[in-house]
């Protein structure tokens, strides 16, 4: 058997969501069967860590896909090509979309529809997704995606039989785990100087929610004067917005720490001291974080909306996005709350279990082997 993967979404510039989940999915599955050929199929020069096994064949598809009508082209003119050349049984696409142009069996992996509930008007790729995903939603033979949430958003938007799809969750770096209190002090030395903080992770954007995060975090520090930081740790993808203007007149603006992106094992050490985590996006397929967080033995504070109650489980503080008092609110009672804090972090272990790359890899295959 010959199988084609999309690995366009491993650069040398590191890998967030969709390229993790190819990375850690496709290493075990290569792994545990070595009977099958696999083509990587990059759209650019790669690292060698990509190519881990023999039964790997990788190869550079061009053009590399930095513009919507060069995703275009990729899928629809340079996939067919390669796959009349190499004849592989079946393509998976593990960023959902797939070539429109080929006869080729085709597995989508569709993690969430964010851009069909949040318009990102900064977005280059916003209308393209919209055009693109349902089409190559149709066409699929099957289709993977990370939640019960985001399976139930699929069949509503894109009317795709429910028997169609598989939930395929996502896992955690093994690089996430608890560290000791000394390890805690010497990361809020260098951080906060000694301070307990808050912590949001992800990319800084309007589906994160970081203005309702921001207005919590004053509400909570005007509220209870405390020295607790807020550490924003992800890229700052904001231009000039509601955000932004609203951070700019703060009044506890320089309790906001930005870290930028950081690698999986700065993030534990960040992730690891904070007092919580405060993960109140509008909008999730899964949450990575949250499991992330519950694998360094931090409680959570999250959303009560899509994904985000299906993965935290009964393991952290649920909160309504929309309402600032009742995030403050949660977060004061994570610093007033001893008892609280350890019973969620306790839940948390529990939660943890449910979810790892290995279940991960184990599940894609089976969806794979329902494409024959």
């Amino acid at each position: 058997m010959k199988i084609a993967i999309n690995t366009r979404h491993l650069t040398n510039k590191g890998i967030d969501g969709i390229g993790r989940f190819t990375f850690e999915t496709f290493k075990i599955i290569v792994e545990q069967h070595p009977d099958v050929e696999f083509l990587f199929l990059f759209d650019r020069a790669h690292s060698s860590q990509y190519v881990s096994s023999v039964n790997i064949k990788p190869i550079i598809v061009y053009p590399p896909t930095v513009h919507p009508w060069l995703i275009d082209f990729w899928y629809n003119y340079s996939l067919p090509f390669i796959f009349t050349k190499h004849k592989p049984d079946l393509f998976v696409s593990t960023d959902g979309l797939l070539s429109l142009r080929t006869k080729t069996k085709q597995l989508a992996v569709i993690h969430d529809l964010n851009f069909v509930h949040y318009h990102d008007k900064s977005s280059k790729y916003n209308d393209f997704f919209l055009n693109f995903y349902p089409k190559s939603a149709a066409i699929a033979k099957r289709i993977a995606t990370v939640s019960e949430y985001s399976k139930q958003d699929i069949i509503e938007h894109y009317k795709i039989d429910e028997n169609k799809i598989d939930v395929v969750c996502n896992g955690v770096s093994a690089a996430y785990f608890p560290i000791d209190d000394d390890k805690k002090r010497q990361v809020k030395i260098k951080l906060t100087k000694g301070c307990d903080y808050f912590i949001f992770v992800g990319s800084l954007y309007e589906r994160k929610n970081i203005k309702r995060l921001l207005e919590a975090f004053e509400k909570f520090k005007t509220d209870n004067g405390t020295n607790h930081k807020l550490v924003l740790a992800g890229r700052k993808r904001w231009t000039l917005s509601e955000m932004e203007v609203f951070y700019n007149g703060m009044r506890f603006k320089d309790d906001i720490i930005f870290t930028g992106r950081l690698s999986d094992e700065e993030l534990c050490k960040v992730l690891g001291a904070a007092t919580a985590l405060t993960y109140v996006s509008l909008f999730e397929g899964f949450g990575i974080p949250i499991l992330e967080a519950f694998h360094c033995d931090v409680p959570v504070i999250t959303s009560n909306t899509t994904s985000m109650p299906e993965v935290a489980g009964a393991a952290a503080i649920l909160v309504n996005p929309l309402d600032v008092e009742e995030i403050a609110t949660a977060m004061q009672g994570m610093i007033a709350d001893e008892a609280l804090r350890i019973g969620l972090i306790e839940k948390g272990r529990v939660q943890r279990e449910k979810y790892s790359w290995q279940l991960s890899a184990d599940l894609l295959w089976k969806s794979i082997e329902k494409c024959f």
